[in-house]
């Protein structure tokens, strides 16, 4: 036990008065923000280098919008081919394999020339739909099966053709990887986030939880959620969050692999928790995919602590995985 969790135990709140020292930067093509609590201050030179380099580090093996990524030199191998990768990225790589065989390929890493092409990738954004013979060419090109893992060498290989996509999986993984190097650097009282992924473990210098809001779809009309989030990970995946809108209708980020084109129920948005910020990322998208009644019950079953908000004629409609409580209530 630290001694910072044993003070709490034994000190009352009120002589608990450790600062919250912060961070924030933008990384990933996306913003991210660091708070510690700490007995000693740590070095902020130190600690805001360990956090950038881990997130450096990320982005240069996972970035699809780099050129000289390790997923790119992936993608753009000419195979049939195996093609080693560093340590994370393999690891990222085979989590996010399990996630597509788990949810039935409703999560998919392989769909990256769909995302691209309607215009949620490197490619560039647009404002309208893809004529429907790209969307085919493209859709051949993805699926989770024709890939196969050598653990042995860290290999992945390319039958040809295949563009992997981590977005929906490696900002989770950064911010568990700059929790790890937190860990390393003697700070066990903290809340990372990246991207809106968020992860915390112990308490504020007050000896309070960290408290973290889910905003809602429609943010005018109602009220973010507060809740506890306590030595845990949560990530939030929504159609309000990217998309263009064309003759009345929505097209969001979010790609179903199974008919190649953006999500079209009536989830707006799902948040889950996990232990870990890469499979709450992960899981919130194949949950996005499956819409709001197939991702509870998937949820149910796997014990996943979900909420769904769906549209629906009256506002918004909101259901909750029984262990979602803990957030709510912790």
């Amino acid at each position: 036990m630290n001694l910072a969790m044993l003070a709490r135990r034994v000190l009352p709140r009120r002589v608990l008065r450790w600062p919250v020292r912060a961070w924030s930067g933008d990384s990933m093509g996306t913003h991210w923000s660091v708070k510690v609590c700490a007995r000693r201050r740590p070095d902020a030179a130190v600690v805001r280098a360990a956090i950038e380099a881990e997130l450096d580090r990320v982005d240069r093996q996972m970035s699809t919008w780099r050129a000289d990524s390790d997923l790119s030199r992936y993608n753009t191998a000419a195979g049939p081919v195996w093609v080693e990768l560093p340590d994370d990225c393999y690891r990222v790589v085979t989590t996010a394999l399990a996630v597509a065989r788990e949810t039935g390929g409703a999560y998919d890493p392989t769909v990256g020339r769909l995302v691209n092409l309607w215009g949620f990738g490197p490619d560039g954004t647009r404002e309208s739909p893809p004529p429907a013979a790209a969307i085919e060419r493209a859709r051949a090109d993805c699926g989770w099966q024709r890939l196969r893992c050598d653990d042995a060498r860290h290999a992945v290989w390319q039958p040809g053709g295949v563009f992997l996509d981590l977005s929906a999986i490696a900002k989770g993984f950064a911010v568990d990887q700059v929790c790890a190097s937190l860990e390393r650097h003697g700070i066990h009282d903290y809340l990372v986030e990246v991207g809106g992924e968020l992860r915390a473990r112990g308490f504020r210098g007050d000896g309070r939880p960290w408290y973290v809001a889910i905003e809602s779809p429609e943010k005018q009309a109602e009220m973010p959620l507060i809740g506890v989030l306590r030595d845990g990970a949560i990530a939030t995946s929504g159609d309000y969050l990217r998309y263009f809108e064309t003759a009345g209708q929505r097209y969001s980020h979010t790609i179903d692999p199974r008919t190649a084109e953006p999500v079209s129920h009536a989830l707006a948005a799902v948040s889950v928790l996990h232990d870990e910020t890469m499979l709450a990322d992960a899981y919130a998208t194949a949950f996005s995919v499956l819409g709001a009644d197939d991702g509870l019950a998937f949820a149910q079953r796997h014990g996943i602590a979900a909420r769904f908000v769906s549209r629906a004629a009256q506002g918004l409609a909101t259901v909750e995985s029984s262990a979602f409580a803990r957030f709510r209530y912790a």
